[in-house]
């Protein structure tokens, strides 16, 4: 009787282990998350691919999270040359009237690019916002001008800015989605900006007639206290737009983008976000395909000063895939038969494309010249006439 119960027992761990229903597996896996705020959405920062959406292009008023795109023209003008970081930008009088979240700048006081840019990501500054507006784009209406081209030019379809810092006014708004889009741009593109957003407490001097005072920078965006991994990015709340946030987050190499638009409350946002973020990182990952600079071997060349040239790829590759569902992904290579001279370094020479087993596209990337090659002179032709005479 005791080894038909023992059986019986070992029987049942068996067909627990290995026979679990389909139903009972996905409820093993990081269920999505409820989101009680009027829109969200979270992305995936290195492929772009929506994880989740609610209402997500919806325009709606996003208070200051409209810096972020303040910030990355910022960073856009500062890397094109148009300004240096040291350089030092004058507070006008309507910079200095700007009401909300401010670090209150003097008409006339004189701070550089590189602090006022730190009080607007830090301590999201709307006096600074529109100080670094008038110095970039002459005026804030110039500016105002740049970041709607902007926008237009990454897609951002439900966006208008009628400002440069987020203060409620008719007409401006922007959608959960843009927001992300924007986020993205500015984190792929100027890492750097980690520097301030994960700063939590700093300072700047004011100097004015009135002598040198300190005044202290607190961090809107709680997260990086509270959430492992967190990265940034941007706050805004204002009457209209309730609470917003763009949380930035990376965990084992992936970078997540959660944006929250219209919390009922303060803790909401917060919370609300870091649900969103817990739900991609429990349930997918990124997989590296390919280097940028791999090598792809050689392929003749026509007419140039040289036979071959050696082949790379020109990016990264990476691919977004469930946990544990990252196998199976395949490659294929087309590379031309030759490239014909002359061409430059950087010279497209074919493709690699790589797929999921179920036949649907993980990514890919472009093969090219690692060296340029110029045309062959008139020595070098009859060098390579003489050679396929003698071999």
């Amino acid at each position: 009787m005791f080894r038909i119960k023992r059986f019986l027992a070992v029987l049942l761990t068996f067909v627990f282990l290995f026979y679990i229903p389909a139903d009972a597996k996905a409820q093993t896996q990081t269920p999505v998350p409820e989101i009680s705020a009027q829109s969200a959405v979270l992305m995936e920062a290195s492929t772009g691919k929506i994880l989740y959406e609610k209402e997500s292009d919806i325009p709606l008023p996003p208070a200051s999270i409209t810096k972020i795109m303040t910030i990355l023209l910022i960073y856009e003008n500062q890397k094109a040359g148009k300004f240096d970081w040291d350089d030092m930008v004058t507070v006008s009088e309507h910079a200095s009237s700007m009401g909300g979240s401010q670090v209150f700048l003097e008409p006339g006081e004189e701070q550089s690019a590189s602090e006022l840019t730190k009080c607007i990501v830090i301590a999201s500054a709307n006096d600074a916002a529109v100080a670094m507006a008038e110095f970039i784009g002459g005026s804030e209406e110039g500016f105002v001008k740049m970041m709607n081209d902007r926008a237009k030019e990454l897609g951002m379809d439900s966006t208008v800015f009628i400002n440069a810092c987020g203060l409620d006014t008719d007409g401006h708004v922007s959608s959960a989605k843009n927001i992300a889009l924007m986020s993205r741009e500015l984190i792929t593109n100027f890492p750097e900006v980690r520097d301030y957003t994960t700063t939590w407490m700093d300072t700047i001097t004011h100097k004015t007639r009135k002598g040198e005072t300190e005044f202290g920078l607190t961090n809107t965006n709680k997260l990086i206290k509270w959430y492992s991994g967190a990265t940034g990015l941007k706050t805004g709340s204002t009457g209209l737009a309730k609470y917003c946030l763009s949380a930035t987050a990376e965990r084992d190499g992936m970078e997540l983008i959660a944006v929250i638009m219209a919390a009922e409350n303060n803790t909401a946002r917060f919370q609300e976000a870091m649900k969103l973020l817990d739900y991609g990182f429990g349930s997918y990952e990124v997989k590296k395909l390919c280097d940028k600079g791999s090598d792809c071997g050689s392929i003749p060349v026509l007419k140039g000063g040289a036979e071959n040239v050696q082949l790379k790829t020109a990016s990264d590759v990476t691919a977004l895939v469930e946990k544990g569902q990252g196998e199976g992904i395949t490659e294929q290579k087309h590379i031309y038969e030759s490239l014909q001279a002359p061409f430059d370094a950087g010279c497209k020479a074919g493709e690699i494309v790589y797929y999921f087993s179920d036949g649907t596209e993980a990514g890919r990337t472009d093969i090219i010249a690692a060296q340029g090659v110029e045309k062959a002179n008139i020595e070098q032709n009859l060098n390579n006439v003489l050679k396929k005479w003698i071999y």
